[in-house]
């Protein structure tokens, strides 16, 4: 699948550090590697519904690993998936009266012209659930040979063949090796928070049949009104969610690749159950490290469809909003924490925006330098943004404070120059 296209990041004199990220999965922080190639899987939308400030903040927030490894000088493997198949999709098709293709097709685009507008890096690979599907079939066909996979038989009118991943099993095969996958390595919940999530996030606890209640689906078979693919030894169906983007990362990263990120609503089951699989078939783990974005919600209220309080990066733009003032305003937030899209947010975007650029006409000599030193200090240590932010602040109230003193317009092309390829800001 095409993906966007990148805008041309600039240059520095100097080089990004080692980068610290905070690990879900070891739950602290670690210090990447500062040399070689780094390799990152995001995952992608399901598109269903434009692109809300939820997605953008979390693209964004890997946009900056992206971008401090790229300043380090390092070569950066980017994949990110699309589940343009699902039952989201299906569902908001079937309610609108839209082929489910056709949603998908418009909805992949408007998220593409939305990134596009962002400044967010594109992936190298950007990888539909569908085109995937031929290397997802013989890797669920080798989960049930290896009995980690089982079928199910169907009930209450549905058919048999419905195939799930055996977590307890996966669990066992791998326990001798101190580099396994276990249930919780990633996520470190209960058995009782896993249930509760599972239940919340596309899983099916109750399902008649499955052998634990907290068993994946990998396979659904065919169903009449469904989409269906060619599933060789399992038949006519679909895959699963989680399996797609195992599959995918194994097929265009290496094993295992440095970063799995996404939003931490993706930490369990989907990031837990995508690294069992992945160990499951190689007996390698899926990725080095874990680092997740949080949450973002609106007016301190949870944001969601069903609430109808969505903030939309495309209405925020036909409204006149400049894309640089959306990105600045979700720069303001540490990636990890949770937060809330105000008015009030994008305004002073919009006020520091533009006192960035009226600083650029005032920009004393030499003060370039120790900007990027202090903006690379703030992004290496687990990609502080807002205290980017506030060296470039303290940098532009320098500047406008100095008066009549001569600028100098090297310094001002290289803080531009910095702000750009740091942060995704063009001044």
């Amino acid at each position: 699948m095409k993906s966007w296209t990148s805008r041309p990041v600039p240059q520095l004199p100097g080089a990004m550090p080692a980068v610290r990220l905070f690990d879900t999965a070891r739950d602290g922080p670690v210090t990447l590697d500062a040399a070689g190639e780094q390799s990152m899987y995001v995952c992608g939308i399901t598109p269903y519904d434009a692109t809300h400030m939820g997605h953008a903040a979390s693209y964004v927030a890997f946009d900056l690993l992206n971008r401090a490894w790229r300043d380090g000088g390092q070569r950066v493997a980017y994949v990110q998936n699309v589940t343009d198949v699902d039952d989201p999709l299906l569902e908001r098709a079937t309610a609108t009266g839209v082929d489910w293709r056709d949603l998908a097709a418009s909805q992949i685009e408007l998220f593409q012209t939305d990134m596009e507008a962002l400044n967010v890096l594109a992936p190298d690979d950007y990888i539909g659930a569908v085109e995937a599907i031929p290397l997802i079939v013989p890797a669920i066909e080798t989960l049930l040979e290896r009995g980690l996979a089982y079928r199910v038989a169907g009930t209450d009118g549905e058919p048999d063949g419905d195939v799930y991943y055996d977590v307890e099993a996966a669990g066992k095969h791998s326990a001798e090796d101190t580099d396994a996958w276990t249930l919780g390595c990633v996520s470190h919940l209960s058995d009782a928070e896993m249930l509760e999530l599972f239940a919340e996030r596309g899983g099916d606890p109750g399902r008649a049949g499955k052998r634990q209640a907290l068993d994946p689906l990998l396979w659904r078979v065919a169903r009449d009104g469904e989409p269906r693919w060619a599933g060789g030894e399992l038949g006519e169906g679909r895959p699963g969610w989680h399996i797609e983007c195992t599959v995918i990362a194994q097929k265009y990263l290496p094993a295992p690749f440095t970063v799995q990120g996404g939003g931490s609503d993706l930490v369990f089951p989907h990031h837990e159950m995508g690294a069992g699989h992945a160990y499951s078939l190689t007996g390698t783990p899926l990725a080095k490290h874990f680092a997740h974005a949080g949450m973002v919600g609106l007016d301190g209220e949870k944001m969601s469809k069903s609430k109808g309080n969505l903030v939309l990066v495309s209405k925020l733009r036909a409204a006149g909003e400049e894309p640089a003032a959306i990105r600045l305003a979700i720069l303001a937030h540490h990636y990890r924490s949770d937060w809330s899209w105000t008015d009030e947010g994008i305004h002073e975007a919009k006020r520091r925006l533009g006192s960035w650029r009226k600083a650029l006409q005032s920009a004393p000599s030499g003060s370039a330098k120790a900007l990027i030193e202090q903006m690379r200090a703030a992004l290496s240590d687990d990609l502080k943004a807002p205290e980017a932010l506030a060296a470039v602040d303290a940098w532009a109230g320098a500047a406008l404070a100095a008066g009549d003193t001569p600028a100098s317009a090297t310094d001002a092309a290289l803080v531009s120059d910095a702000v750009n390829a740091l942060l995704g800001i063009e001044l």
